[in-house]
């Protein structure tokens, strides 16, 4: 059997969500598991989240994934419904929403009575720079005010576009806006750091933290790895070795023969490509691990292999290879390839195997 294989670390991913629970001790906690849980799977994470006060995702069909599994916890549709018919399934599930423009508001109030008896938490966004989703300023606080005359209980929720940037003009803006709103809806719950703001701005952790590409391990920052933060990936990516070639001086290798040896060299061919959500555009040399030493990837990537270079290498049939987990940090691989980390473990394919550890 092919072995390209996902481990799924369950113990990396509680230490995680702990350390959440460090950085912002008085705030409940929204684990984003939206994209299957940032492609580590949602059946093989949320037992690991299982103490998460709530849960946050994108639409309906994941929050309907996670009730069927039994998981009881709120939950969050952060882009809210798509459509006047998802309010009653959402009622009927115990599940919030966030409102961002007027026929989400409108649907909301079609179903005003059911919404408020089941107690549950609108969520108000605000557009304070990033020019996605929410009302501006000039909106908001009439809003908010006019909902909560209504009996609905608010929470003024807003995303920061460059809190993985430090000192970018637009943070402030954002901040204050934010500030400048809570005050003139006060008293009203509030949300606005996602994994980056978690770290760089305790103040602003409010009522609710929306933790995402932390509790994977991976860094929000480029400036700063999973081990800079102290905390531990959840994901590690692995193949096998399935040919040995040794080429010599001139030889190439791969599709479009862009790689040619400048001397003698062993090859080894690893089970694993774009097929399985491994990239194959490397504007950067990428490297993978082979019993804790690193070596380069060589050639072009293909949809179900690479060539890696093994010269020196105890290297043999079967040998596993890390592609990215605790010694190839998914990130370094996303900066190899011109990306973030977010991108690497969201398309991951279904074709490697899934194993918890």
């Amino acid at each position: 059997m092919r072995q390209a294989t996902v481990y799924i670390d369950s113990s990396a991913l509680q230490y995680n969500l702990n350390r959440v629970k460090q950085l912002a001790p008085n705030a409940k906690i929204i684990s984003m598991v939206k994209a299957n849980a940032y492609g580590h799977g949602v059946k093989d994470c949320l037992a690991a989240l299982a103490s998460t006060d709530a849960f946050g995702v994108a639409c309906l069909e994941e929050a309907l994934e996670i009730r069927e599994l039994g998981y009881s916890q709120p939950i969050t549709l952060i882009e809210g419904i798509f459509s006047a018919d998802e309010m009653a399934v959402v009622i009927a599930n115990n599940l919030e929403v966030v409102v961002h423009h007027q026929l989400q508001l409108d649907w909301l109030h079609a179903h005003k009575d059911a919404y408020i008896a089941k107690n549950l938490k609108i969520w108000v966004k605000l557009n304070s720079g990033m020019n996605r989703l929410g009302f501006k300023v000039s909106e908001i606080i009439e809003i908010i005010h006019t909902l909560k005359a209504e009996g609905f209980t608010c929470v003024l929720a807003m995303h920061f576009a460059n809190a993985d940037t430090e000192n970018h003009p637009l943070n402030e803006q954002q901040k204050n806006q934010f500030l400048d709103v809570k005050e003139a809806c006060a008293p009203i719950m509030a949300s606005c750091c996602n994994s980056a703001a978690i770290f760089k701005w305790p103040e602003l952790n409010f009522d609710f933290v929306r933790p995402g590409i932390m509790l994977y391990g991976a860094s929000p920052f480029a400036d700063q790895s999973a081990n800079d933060l102290d905390i531990k990936p959840v994901m590690t990516f692995t193949a096998e070795i399935i040919a040995l070639n040794h080429i010599q001086a001139g030889e190439s290798v791969g599709y479009g023969s862009t790689f040619v040896a400048k001397q003698d060299m062993d090859i080894a061919i690893v089970s694993i490509g774009y097929g399985d959500g491994y990239p194959r555009a490397f504007p950067k040399q990428n490297y993978v691990v082979i019993d804790g030493q690193t070596t380069p990837v060589v050639g072009r990537v293909a949809m179900d292999m690479i060539a890696i270079d093994v010269t020196g290498l105890n290297a043999s049939l079967g040998t596993p290879v890390e592609l990215w987990g605790k010694k190839r940090l998914v990130d370094a691989v996303a900066e190899a390839n011109g990306t973030i980390g977010y991108e690497l473990l969201c398309r991951m394919t279904h074709r490697p195997l899934r194993k918890q550890i």
